[in-house]
């Protein structure tokens, strides 16, 4: 169930291939799309993520799907479910993430993607929550977070505990979504892509 492909009208969610550590090692080292990040990855960091990522998947029947275009394959980042691995107040709990390489970004596929995952965890996961957070200058993710129709209350804001206290990129907003909101949000737009 976990590594399933999903499709959505331009993406495929997939689970992950050997020749995707190339491109993602490239990916986690772009200063850019690391910026909200406190370092890139190097090489062994990056295949370490994979290892973790494929980990998940077998733990939790579900997790970060490697993302191509349907078009001609090529590998974009990720999408999808985890779980965090840190303690705060509204853990354990489930996360939408991604993470996309700099040449995909300002093209909805974040949001398209994520739409799907959403989609995974409350129809076929049978998940009754599902968060995201970034740190609170990632206007980018906020926004996708805002097209997902997950809604943000600022007394949910944390201190994320895997930054050093005192770095700019400690502080975290948490924005969340219920099955219930999903529901009447996909009735209300025709359905979630997926």
């Amino acid at each position: 169930m976990g590594t399933s492909r999903i499709l959505t009208d331009r993406l495929v969610l997939r689970g992950w291939r050997t020749s995707d550590r190339d491109p993602f090692a490239d990916l986690n080292a772009d200063p850019e799309v690391m910026e909200y990040f406190p370092s890139t990855l190097s090489r062994s960091e990056s295949d370490q993520l994979v290892d973790a990522i494929t980990a998940g998947f077998e733990r939790n029947g579900f997790g970060l799907w490697a993302l191509e275009l349907r078009g001609d394959g090529r590998f974009v980042g990720f999408t999808g479910l985890s779980v965090p691995s840190f303690e705060a107040r509204f853990t354990p709990t489930v996360e939408v993430g991604w993470r996309l390489a700099r040449w995909a970004w300002g093209s909805g596929y974040a949001t398209e993607a994520g739409r799907a995952a959403l989609e995974f965890g409350f129809s076929r996961a049978g998940l009754d929550q599902i968060v995201s957070f970034t740190t609170t200058g990632n206007i980018r993710s906020q926004a996708v977070m805002q097209r997902l129709g997950m809604t943000h209350e600022p007394t949910d804001d944390f201190e994320h505990p895997g930054v050093p206290t005192g770095h700019h990129l400690r502080h975290h907003v948490l924005y969340r979504t219920t099955r219930q909101q999903w529901t009447a949000g996909s009735a209300n737009t025709g359905g979630a892509d997926g």
